[in-house]
């Protein structure tokens, strides 16, 4: 899918506010992540205490992962194949999680830059993010 112009100055803008604090939204993120979907704590094997180093780690990952996508809008499936395959064939994640993902990091991001998320940038924020887990799960390489 093809990104306008507009579309892809609203994702960079969104993506500087959120880079610096990557790992504090991710942890953010991961942890609201496992009180909706609890069994989800069974597959990581890391400290998943709310402010844990390794919820920070993981949750940074995450969100620079995102950011790494961000900056290659035209070329997704390229950018995003490692963590595609990694998905895939080694942490063998449900697909389906992917959906839950992004909604609770448009939760997130609400709570933090509502004033930033005008409807135009929330669209293509909304077209971005489907299109990312439009990739990780996909099986066609």
């Amino acid at each position: 899918m093809k990104f306008s112009a507009s579309e892809k100055a609203a994702v960079l803008s969104m993506m500087a506010k959120i880079s610096p604090k990557a790992g504090d939204l991710g942890a953010e993120i991961l942890h609201r992540l496992l009180i909706c979907c609890p069994q989800m704590e069974k597959k990581l094997n890391f400290d998943v205490t709310p402010g844990s180093a390794d919820l920070k780690t993981h949750g940074a990952k995450i969100m620079n992962s995102l950011a790494s996508a961000a900056n290659h809008m035209d070329n997704l499936a390229d950018n995003q194949s490692s963590l595609s395959d990694l998905r895939a064939y080694n942490l063998r994640v449900d697909p389906g999680n992917f959906a839950l993902l992004i909604q609770v990091i448009q939760g997130v991001m609400d709570s933090h830059f509502h004033g930033d998320l005008t409807p135009e940038v929330q669209a293509a924020w909304n077209k971005f993010t489907g299109e990312v887990s439009e990739v990780l799960t996909s099986e066609n390489k």
